[in-house]
Formats: C-alpha cells, sequence, structure tokens
C-alpha cells in the first residue's frame, strides 16, 4: 500500500521535500498545500523585480501547481490553508477556497510553514500606506505602488537583509529612501565594521541612515504617512516598507501537542522529526543547531530550508540522513558592493563568553599587475587552537569565492593551518599565487605560533599612554594625510635606524595602513628585545571602525547625482550648463530616473563632459591594488613628465581615491577634468597639468586661494570663540569662502546647550560631564572669576549692541561658512554628531588641509 504524505507550505523546504520524495518513491501518495496562489517561487529575488534589476515577473515563478503535478505526480492545491493538526488521529484541517473546510489524513507530515514578517503593535500599523515583503501578492502591491504616479519616497524599517536589499531597489527604482534601524549598524551577521563598508555604499548612493533609533508610531497625513521617531525625529513619504525581522508562523499549532522553542519555533531532532510521531518540520519555522558552537539558533535562509527538504524527504522514506546544523553563510549585494559571511561573528561568541582571535587582511580581488583588481576586506574569526569560527568578506569582486572556501573548512572542522595549505585555482586574472584565503590563514598563523600579538581599533580605547608608545610605521605622506592621534612616525624602512626614540621599558603598538609592513616592524622590534603589538588590517580597519552615516538635511528623488556634479565641478571639472531650477538641482536632473545614477553614472557625466573637453588622454596609469597614498604617489610620478595641457587617465580600485584625488589636485594646481565610479567599483580620473585660465570653460575653474579663508579653532574659550566668529562673518561678508575646523576643546562651542541621549563608553560619559555643553556654558580665558567674567563680557556686549556668540554663529551659518568639526577629536573626546548643532560637517586632516591649500591665509585660534 502507498504511502500518503502531506506537506504544509511550498517555497523552498516544502517544495524541495515533495520533489525528492517523488523521485524516492513512485507510488507516495504526496499532497501539497499552499495558502497562496503560488507555490514555489524566487522570494530572493522579489527585492530585484521591485527595482527594475528583474524585469519579468514569470521568472520568479520557479514552479507551477500544473507544472509540479505534470512532472512529479503531486497533488498541489493551493489557495488552501492547514488551520491545524490531529496528531493522534493523523489528520489535519483545511480550509479551501474551492472546497470549503474539511479534514485529510495522513501516514506522514512535513511542516513548511516558513516565517512571517514582525508587524509591531504601534500606532498607526494598520494604514494602507505599510507594506511588507513576503510573497507574490505582497510583491505586485509594492511594484504597483513605487510604480504609480506621485510615488517619490519611501522609508524603509529594518536594517537586515530584506531591509538594506529593499533600500537599494526603491532607489534603483528613482525614490529617495530612508532606512531606520535600531540597533547600531545594519545586517547583524557582519560585526560592525565590517557591516560599515556596505552601510558607507548605501549613504554614498543616497540612501538616508539613521540608527540607533527605534519608530513609535505612524500617521496618514493627506496622501503621505509620517514616522514617528524615539528621538522626536519625524520622516514624512509615500510608502513604508516594514522589514524589522521574521517570526516562525507557527500560531495554527499552538494546540497540536508539538515542542517549540522560545521564540516559536519547532522543535526537530537531527532527522528533522518532532516529538510527534511521523510529523516532521524544515525550514524558517524550525530550531536548528548552529554548526559552530553547538548551541540551538535560527537561521532562515534558502540553502538551508532547501536541503532540510532533501533530508526529511531521505527520511520519510527510510534512509535515514542527518541534518548536522545551520552555519550561516550568506551573501548580499548593496549597489556595486558585495558582502558576505560565515560561522560566527564577535557578537555570537562574546554573548557565549567563547575565547577566539580576530585578524583583518586588505587584499585583491586578483593579481595587481593585472587589470581592474579591486581590494578585498576580510575578517577572520579562530579559535586558540586555530580552529576557524567565522570570517566575513567585502568588496566589489572575488568576494563570494573567498567567502564559500572558508565556510567548507568550517564546515570540515578545520584550521588556520588549512586556510594557508589549500591549494586554490590561479591565473592573474582570478587570483594572485598566494590567495586572500591563504594570506587571511598565514596572518592568523603568524599569532599561533607566537610571531607577533595584534590588537585591534577598539583596544585604543583602554591603552595605557603612560606605559605604551603608539607608533605609525607608514610613510610621513600617509601620516599627514591622517592617522591614529597620539602615534609618532617612524617609516618602517627607517626603523632600524632610529630604535633609540624608543623607550624599550614601554610596550611598542605599531600600525600601518593594512597590516602588512606593521607586521614586519613588529618582527623587527621583538627581536630587538621590544614588547610590541601590531594593529591587524591597519589605519584602514581603524577607519572602518570609526564610521557613521552623513546626516542628510534633504532627500531628492536625485540627490546622489547632484552631490556628485557639485563635488566635481569644485575640484575643475565641468558638470555642463547650468539649469538650475532654485533647489539645488539641475532641471535636468530633477527628471532624470535615479536608476540612470545607480546604474549607469559614469555614462551621464562623461557625456556632459565630453561636450566641452577632449578626454583622449596622453598618458594612462593603472593604480589598481595600490592603497593610500600608492595611487597618489604613481599619479603624481606619471604628472611630472607631462607638458602643461596634456591629460592623464587614472583607474584605481582604492575607495578612498575618490576623496583623495580631488585634494590632490586642488593642492598640486592641476585641472580634474573628470571623476567617475564605476559600477565595477573602479574610480576613473582624467587630471590635465596645469591649470591655464584661458583655457578653462566656465564652470570648472578651481577655487581662488586669494578668495578663501580657514581656520582651526583649538580653543574652547568664550573670549577667543567670539573672536573666531567675528573674523568668520568679516571674511564671510567680503566674499570669501571661509571653512572653520574646530578640534580639540573648540569642539564645545558647536555643542548643542541641551543634552542628547546617546550611547557612550566611560571615557565619553567623563569629558562629556567634565566639559562645557554648548556656547552659553564657556568660560572666559582670562579673569573669568568662577563664571561671573562671562557673564559680565556678554552683559558688555548686549548693551554695546554687539550680537552675542549664538547670533554670531546663526550668523554665520546663514552667510554660508562652513563648520567642519575633527573626527579624530570627536572620537577621543566622546563626541558623537548628534551633540553638535545642525549644520555641522565631519572632517578630518585630509579634508582641512585640502581647505587650507585654497586659503589666502589660515588662523589657528
Amino acid at each position: 500500500m502507498s504511502k500518503k504524505v502531506l506537506i504544509v507550505g511550498g517555497v523552498a523546504g516544502g517544495a524541495s521535500a515533495a520533489a525528492r520524495l517523488r523521485r524516492l518513491d513512485e507510488e507516495a501518495h504526496i499532497v501539497m498545500f499552499e495558502r497562496d496562489p503560488y507555490i514555489s517561487f524566487a522570494n530572493c529575488g522579489l527585492p530585484y523585480y521591485i527595482g527594475g534589476s528583474i524585469q519579468d515577473r514569470s521568472k520568479l515563478l520557479v514552479q507551477t501547481p500544473e507544472a509540479m503535478h505534470k512532472r512529479f505526480n503531486i497533488d498541489v492545491r493551493i489557495e488552501s490553508e492547514v488551520v491545524s493538526i490531529d496528531p493522534v488521529n493523523k489528520k489535519v484541517r483545511v480550509e479551501s477556497k474551492e472546497r470549503g473546510s474539511y479534514e485529510e489524513s495522513y501516514d506522514a507530515l512535513i511542516l513548511s510553514p516558513g516565517a512571517k514578517p514582525i508587524r509591531p503593535n504601534s500606532p498607526g500599523i494598520e494604514s494602507s500606506k505599510i507594506h511588507m515583503l513576503r510573497n507574490i501578492p505582497d510583491t505586485d502591491k509594492i511594484k504597483t505602488k513605487v510604480a504609480a504616479e506621485g510615488t517619490r519616497s519611501a522609508v524603509v524599517i529594518g536594517g537586515g537583509f530584506i531591509g538594506v536589499e529593499m533600500a537599494e531597489n526603491l532607489r534603483e527604482a528613482g525614490l529617495e529612501v530612508s532606512l531606520i534601524e535600531a540597533g547600531p549598524q545594519i545586517l547583524a551577521p557582519f560585526d560592525t565594521e565590517m557591516s560599515s563598508i556596505l552601510a558607507k555604499e548605501l549613504d554614498e548612493h543616497g540612501v538616508n541612515l539613521i540608527f540607533s533609533d527605534m519608530v513609535q508610531g505612524f500617521a496618514e497625513v493627506g496622501e503621505q504617512i509620517e514616522v514617528q521617531l524615539a528621538s522626536g525625529t519625524v520622516l514624512q513619504s509615500d510608502m513604508v516598507l516594514l522589514a524589522i525581522g521574521v517570526s516562525p508562523d507557527t500560531s495554527f499549532l499552538k494546540d497540536s501537542g508539538l515542542e517549540f522553542g522560545p521564540r516559536g519555533h519547532i522543535l526537530v531532532n537531527e532527522r528533522m522529526e518532532t516529538n510527534l510521531d511521523q510529523v516532521y518540520a524544515v525550514g524558517d519555522a524550525v530550531e536548528v543547531v548552529d554548526f559552530v558552537n553547538g548551541t540551538k539558533t535560527a537561521i532562515p535562509l534558502a540553502g538551508p530550508a532547501n536541503k532540510q527538504g532533501r533530508i526529511v524527504a531521505d527520511n520519510v522514506s527510510g534512509l535515514g540522513t542527518t541534518y548536522k546544523g545551520s552555519q550561516g553563510t550568506s551573501i548580499i549585494k548593496v549597489f556595486g558592493v558585495t558582502g558576505a559571511s560565515t560561522g560566527n561573528n564577535e557578537k555570537t561568541l562574546q554573548r557565549l563568553g567563547l575565547p577566539y582571535h580576530v585578524i583583518y587582511v586588505h587584499p585583491s580581488s586578483h593579481a595587481t599587475y593585472y587589470p581592474g583588481a579591486t581590494p578585498i576586506s576580510m575578517k577572520l574569526i579562530f579559535d586558540p587552537k586555530g580552529t576557524v569560527l567565522g570570517a566575513q568578506a567585502v568588496g566589489y569582486s572575488g568576494v563570494d569565492k573567498r567567502i564559500d572556501d572558508i565556510a567548507t573548512v568550517i564546515r570540515f572542522r578545520g584550521t588556520v593551518t588549512d586556510l594557508t595549505e589549500l591549494e586554490l585555482s590561479y591565473a592573474p586574472p582570478y587570483s594572485s599565487a598566494k590567495d586572500p584565503v591563504n594570506m587571511a590563514g598565514f596572518a592568523a598563523e603568524n599569532i599561533l605560533k607566537g610571531m607577533t600579538t595584534v590588537f585591534v581599533p577598539k583596544d585604543l580605547e583602554g591603552r595605557d599612554n603612560n606605559n605604551t608608545i603608539l607608533v605609525d610605521v607608514r610613510s610621513e605622506i600617509e601620516h599627514a594625510y591622517g592617522h591614529i592621534e597620539g602615534s609618532i612616525n617612524i617609516p618602517v624602512d627607517d626603523l632600524r635606524g632610529r630604535l633609540a626614540e624608543l623607550d624599550p621599558s614601554k610596550e611598542i603598538w605599531v600600525y600601518c595602513q593594512v597590516g602588512l609592513r606593521g607586521y614586519t616592524a613588529s618582527r623587527i622590534l621583538q627581536q630587538k628585545g621590544f614588547r610590541v603589538k601590531n594593529l591587524t588590517g591597519g589605519y584602514k580597519t581603524y577607519q572602518l571602525s570609526n564610521y557613521s552615516p552623513k546626516k542628510k538635511d534633504s532627500l531628492t528623488p536625485n540627490a546622489g547625482i547632484s552631490a556628485a556634479r557639485k563635488e566635481i565641478a569644485a575640484t575643475g571639472a565641468p558638470t555642463g550648463t547650468d539649469t538650475s531650477n532654485g533647489t539645488g538641482t539641475s532641471t535636468a536632473a530633477a527628471n532624470t530616473n535615479a536608476t540612470a545614477f545607480a546604474s549607469n553614472f559614469s555614462a551621464s557625466v562623461s557625456a556632459t563632459a565630453n561636450q566641452e573637453w577632449n578626454l583622449t588622454p596622453d598618458s594612462v596609469l593603472d593604480a589598481c591594488g595600490l592603497c593610500c597614498p600608492g595611487p597618489l604617489i604613481q599619479v603624481k610620478m606619471s604628472m611630472d613628465p607631462l607638458l602643461d595641457g596634456q591629460v592623464l587617465k587614472v583607474t584605481a580600485s582604492d575607495p578612498g581615491f575618490y576623496e583623495d584625488i580631488k585634494a590632490w589636485a586642488r593642492m598640486s594646481k592641476h585641472t580634474l577634468l573628470q571623476l567617475t565610479k564605476l559600477p565595477t567599483g573602479m574610480i576613473e580620473a582624467y587630471l590635465r597639468k596645469g591649470i591655464p585660465a584661458d583655457s578653462i570653460p566656465t564652470g570648472a575653474q578651481p577655487v581662488q586661494t586669494s578668495n578663501a579663508s580657514t581656520m582651526v579653532v583649538f580653543s574652547g574659550d568664550l573670549d577667543k570663540a567670539i573672536a573666531s566668529f567675528i573674523i568668520a562673518n568679516g571674511a564671510a561678508s567680503s566674499g570669501k569662502k571661509v571653512t572653520m575646523f574646530f578640534t580639540f576643546w573648540g569642539l564645545n562651542i558647536i555643542r548643542k546647550d541641551e543634552k542628547v541621549p546617546v550611547n557612550k563608553n566611560f571615557i565619553g560619559k567623563m569629558f562629556g560631564a567634565m566639559m562645557p555643553r554648548g556656547s552659553r556654558k564657556l568660560t572666559l580665558s582670562n579673569m573669568n572669576m568662577m563664571g561671573m567674567g562671562s557673564k559680565m563680557i556678554r552683559s558688555v556686549m548686549k548693551n554695546n549692541n554687539v550680537s552675542s556668540l549664538e547670533e554670531l554663529i546663526q550668523m554665520a551659518v546663514d552667510q554660508g561658512v562652513e563648520i567642519v568639526a575633527c573626527q579624530m577629536s570627536m572620537d577621543l573626546m566622546g563626541i558623537t554628531r548628534e551633540e553638535l548643532i545642525d549644520g555641522v560637517g565631519i572632517g578630518g586632516v585630509g579634508y582641512y588641509l585640502g581647505q587650507a591649500d585654497q586659503s589666502s591665509h589660515n588662523l589657528f585660534i
């Protein structure tokens, strides 16, 4: 007699189980119930259909009921919802659109109900303008809304995989997009510093990122909807996409006798069997074993669900196959960047109290001498015995295969030594003789063998300045362009001759750009008797750890194009005829679909530039694979032999080159004709040697140094603050471009008066308590007299009709004075962006040097 098997739910787990079961047992009577009209669809592809990357809707349908029945002889019943099960009598109750309510018996039951989007009980949550994405009908509704006339903006709530993919695709579809994440980062499988690369990509493509803020409620306002945040911020948009996570869709099973985990997931053993006889469960609704650490977890991914479907079919057929657990290998595309992870991250291991080591490497995707190499940032986590626990990687190319290599090693309980010994395919267009995976293994093995001791960026917070020396072993130009505060500069090539400058009684902490020169320096010092640590991943990892998204004061559907064109114009590159509509965005740009920006930015800018410039280069430089300052050094060497007016074309892969080349062109008195970020992640620049005024078209003139003024405001004294803003306002009123760079105690001048609730470490809280909060609490540098002096000078200013400091600050903002806070000083003093007054920009020493180079004078106050 044939076995009757009921399957509840299709898509990944259920459909896979049905197909495998039929291949194993031609005589089985297989019935599949699906609540929706579609039994198997590409749910991971839904965001890309909404964004337009997938044009044909029918390609989302992996299997239709008719095709499934014809090929596999499966009784598929769509629009049929199983509402309860009776394990004693082995029956299920079904509510069917076609048949009504009825019972169906089974010999074996496979549950694959999946997970449903979490819908919080917030005020206004029932608004029709709030959407969630789970299935084809949801997709159709969102697609219709996005395409509707008048839909220009969207708010995405949740920074998980669905939220990030929807933010990207809504932006691709031409909308202005804000993404709200209650936590401090997007994409929880990644650690913060690695996810920051992906956040930066969203940021640079015009997505407004809001972290550490929770939604309190919604309210419809005319044709739009307001999103009210805990911080008091209110966002208004045409639609909301809710993607704050998923929960197992198991409420219909609550009275069945099944055992559930603490979050409602069905408990199963390694054969995917539940506690009920002949009842199995697979997919997003089940609790599984974390393959790395052995604890119970839930990992809602398509790959594990498909594998579980196959395994459960084997066990229904008596083959005895087991599921050994999930390690959470996942990957995501964020515009041009790819991020992937596998195994456990630091947050998980810390929560479980498990010991581990971490290393970072920043290799190139393939041999740097072959064109097109791009950087990959990789993080490897391993235990004290060398067993690989997890890995994360972000880059433009080759990320997937590196994480897949490491995922395979994890599956076989491999070690970092196994990574060093992997023999991977190599040819210059595809990899390097030492593959990035091998390089990660080498770096990890050096730690286990005692060849080096490393520290990570967060360790700098607790560094004992009295008993350690922080040494930057990069070149002088790299150190000048940006460094960790408190470090001295001794280039690694000079280190052997300058050992006398280091105190052997103190521990030496060294760093370079990506960790390699630091390792070399640590080996020199260690063999000379010094105690030494090296910053793994170098200054590049330090920068990743200190990323925060830019605050966007206003958004437009094409903000990315407008900002990019303004940036290029500011460095001497033509942007075409000015057709400003008075909003800072050209009429042409305002009517351009943002998809053109996201997918074909280079074409839109190049076409404009070529109308005014002959961009046929006289020399070509491939700087791909080089890290800062390598590309700039190569640019200088290539520009030096050129004649005035000749053009150099540069291609670079270092993401920082996009900003660096603009500052370099200004400081070196060359003209940046065109600057482009290509979809592949490459940066392409055309530079003309010199800046002959009679040959530069209107709109391409660089900023004249005689018409700009910069000042560094170091002091936080009231009298010096007043003097600073009087000078700044005077210069601005005379037509000068004024930049004020606030650092250290000067940051107190531009702090908000009111207390802002932000998360800080102990040092940050201590500084915050000691320092004056805002301009109204500043003291005089002399004759302060316990605050009486400050009150007296303010009274004298008022009686003599001199504007107060607060009025001077507002006047400067109104005149267009650029107020910039030093990021490094903010980090050291525990001041966050949210604590600063509105309109303040964030910059580093590189930005300041670029502005100072354009100035006729520079003041230090």
